[in-house]
């Protein structure tokens, strides 16, 4: 019995690490706001090795439409800069000589469609890692030794049931998430 609530408990570990990797992913698609995770995979070449441009500058909003990047060395502005484009988020960095300076555009209709593709795509990888945990926790289950079958039943059902719960956890994230990217 103690083998079968280790593996359920992996399980369960495994599928919430899955549903707070898909949050993060969402932070990174933009609603139309202005937030300093929308910078947050750029990376920016800083002495010769590829950084984070949270480890390189200081990233406010100002206000809900803006974004500045203040960088703790004046010559890394056309590096941030450079490193901003190259992400190919869509967003056109301003040097003013202190700092760098974003607008948010408003997004199209079409381009929040794209983002809502985008998120819902997010929340099919986040389905499929919790089916694998799911898979391998059933896997397991089946190789234990000298447990009948009454129980190995019982705990998938148990694993199921975990399993329902976070893709239902998913379902509601991705659906609070594209109602939040298309409302104007």
């Amino acid at each position: 019995m103690e083998d079968i609530d280790l593996i359920i408990n992996e399980a369960a570990d495994s599928m919430t690490k899955a549903i707070k990797h898909l949050e993060k992913e969402l932070l990174k698609i933009r609603a139309g706001r202005a937030n300093p995770a929308n910078l947050e995979g750029v990376m920016v070449e800083y002495y010769g090795s590829m950084t984070p441009i949270s480890q390189v500058a200081n990233i406010a909003t100002p206000d809900a439409r803006t974004l500045s990047v203040q960088p703790w060395e004046k010559a890394m502005i056309p590096e941030l800069e450079k490193a901003i484009l190259n992400a190919n988020l869509g967003l056109n960095p301003q040097n003013n000589g202190e700092m760098i300076i974003i607008n948010i555009p408003p997004l199209t209709e079409e381009r929040r469609r794209e983002l809502v593709k985008r998120a819902k795509a997010e929340g099919e990888d986040a389905k499929i890692s919790i089916r694998n945990s799911r898979k391998d926790a059933n896997d397991m289950l089946k190789d234990l030794d000298g447990i009948s079958e009454d129980l190995v039943k019982d705990a998938e059902d148990r694993v199921q049931s975990v399993t329902n719960k976070n893709v239902a956890r998913v379902d509601e994230i991705i659906s609070h998430k594209e109602a939040d990217i298309m409302k104007v």
